[in-house]
């Protein structure tokens, strides 16, 4: 008769099975759609110590970085294996200028409560370098959103506005340069403006304003946003794998703190 696993020898089919989606993972780039990685990620679900990780708040809390590739829709691999995508697709096409080219260097997410706490943020994150720039800049783009589970394994997701700002560290008067001009926008036929305002009344766009003199900050709100679901495949203390409605898989480690 088969012995019954001990929790140690759970414990330790969960760290190989950790350490086998790194690897996997650094052997293809990131890429979340490679058999390895598809395989690797399976084997982990099996072992997820967490059963209903969008009611383990203590385990759900914190702040989560992106270590798979972030190979959303509308972006380009580069040469070196880096992702870069352009303004306007990171942040819904309402900051300037859309079509300025940037590089990712980093996703992270801030996962805390909101109120009561049946609400955490969602927000999403990222860190670039600009890349069509003679002289790069720094900055962030941090799309704000909220979440609350539906189910025991399920997230309901949705974006209330986003930020553009510099880091700490960029040249503030480049920056108020380049993304300061809120009234530059490309040129774009009827149907564009057309479905533009039907998003605008659809999800109450309220569109940045002005650019703040003292921060280089840009905001706008998202009032009506559509609601989607974020299934959790996987939670531990350090490490969570996430798919999107359309099938986007997200691993994240847990940021330590400084």
């Amino acid at each position: 008769m088969a012995s019954t696993p001990t929790h140690g020898n759970r414990l330790a089919d969960r760290q190989q099975a950790k350490a086998a989606l790194r690897q996997a993972l650094q052997t293809c780039g990131g890429d979340p759609t490679q058999a390895p990685v598809v395989e690797a990620i399976e084997r982990l679900i099996v072992c997820n110590p967490t059963p209903a990780p969008t009611r383990a708040t203590d385990q759900l809390e914190g702040d989560w970085r992106l270590i798979s590739a972030p190979s959303f829709p509308g972006g380009e691999q580069l040469a070196d294996g880096r992702y870069s995508y352009t303004l306007g697709r990171l942040a819904f096409n309402m900051f300037q200028p859309q079509t300025l080219k940037l590089v990712i260097d980093q996703v992270s997410q801030p996962v805390w409560p909101i109120a009561d706490g049946s609400h955490h943020t969602h927000d999403i994150v990222v860190d670039f370098t600009t890349l069509d720039l003679e002289i790069p800049l720094q900055g962030r783009v941090r799309n704000l959103g909220v979440c609350q589970p539906v189910t025991d394994n399920q997230l309901q997701v949705q974006f209330t506005g986003g930020v553009l700002e510099p880091t700490a560290d960029s040249d503030r008067s480049h920056w108020h340069q380049v993304f300061g001009d809120l009234d530059t926008s490309p040129r774009i036929g009827l149907k564009a403006r057309l479905q533009k305002l039907v998003l605008k009344l659809m999800f109450g766009l309220v569109p940045p304003r002005e650019i703040a003199a003292n921060t280089g900050q840009i905001e706008f709100q998202m009032r009506r946003s559509p609601k989607g679901r974020l299934d959790v495949l996987y939670l531990d203390k350090d490490l969570r794998i996430t798919r999107g409605e359309k099938g986007t898989v997200l691993v994240c480690d847990r940021l330590k703190a400084q």
